[in-house]
């Protein structure tokens, strides 16, 4: 591999790392430049999700501060990550790849209106579950479905995961927006891992772009940490709604 093509390889995974960690939709940036590079699309998509692993889960680490006093709740919704993310890699295995095109660009602007709408939605939720009395530190009965559905999504492409993680736990869980960015985080992690897991043993994989890609989004997962919990509710979730957009608007356009 050329060094310029090894270092723009390595400069996307820094920026999908810090992407990631705040919002999520890194792989809108190093999926286009595997392709830009000739690189076969399954492999490009499995490389860069394995690759975007360790990104994952230091950005994860970068936020322990604030997934104190949520263990159980982190255990309990990552347990339908794991599935769904499973779910979502043994269908891009399987299925034809233009199989969830359609539906894609639908799922990404239905979690940036769900973002946009939160904090009205989470009232209503809020009120109707405090009416039936099933109001949980781990949010409505329908969260944790809602993120294994996103796991699927999420073990098979991952553009925009983290704007859909967002819009579920903001509306469904009431908590502090940072404290669910730093949910989010954790089960992004585990959906890249398991799908990541399961891509290593089946799937045609570059290790080398690998190593580029993980490297670069440790470094982004350490940044991204740092500057995503500065950001006031308001402003996290503008960045969400603008990068759902983008993100949107690159999928429809490719």
């Amino acid at each position: 591999m050329p060094l310029l093509e090894a270092a723009a390889i390595l400069l996307a995974g820094v920026a999908a790392g810090t992407i990631n960690t705040v919002v999520g939709s890194g792989t809108l940036i190093t999926f286009p430049t595997l392709l830009a590079f000739g690189v076969p699309p399954v492999t490009a998509n499995v490389s860069n999700n394995i690759g975007l692993v360790p990104g994952s889960v230091s950005g994860a680490i970068g936020y322990r501060r604030e997934l104190a006093g949520q263990r159980s709740r982190v255990l309990r919704l990552l347990s339908g990550s794991l599935i769904g993310g499973a779910t979502g890699a043994v269908l891009l295995l399987v299925l034809p790849e233009d199989a969830f095109s359609a539906i894609v660009p639908v799922l990404i602007l239905l979690g940036v209106v769900l973002v946009i709408f939160q904090p009205r939605l989470s009232a209503w939720v809020a009120g109707r579950s405090e009416a039936r009395g099933d109001t949980g530190r781990d949010g409505a009965w329908w969260v944790w479905p809602a993120v294994l559905l996103t796991g699927v999504y999420g073990g098979y492409f991952g553009a925009a995961q983290g704007v859909l993680l967002m819009a579920v736990l903001g509306i469904g869980v009431a908590e502090h927006l940072q404290r669910l960015n730093a949910v989010k985080n954790v089960l992004a992690a585990g959906v890249n891992g398991v799908a990541g897991l399961l891509f290593a043993f089946v799937a045609d994989v570059d290790w080398l772009i690998v190593a580029l890609i993980g490297a670069g989004s440790v470094v982004g997962g350490v940044l991204g940490a740092s500057v995503g919990r500065r950001l006031p509710p308001l402003v996290l979730r503008a960045i969400i709604v603008i990068v759902g957009l983008v993100a949107l608007c690159a999928l429809l356009l490719t």
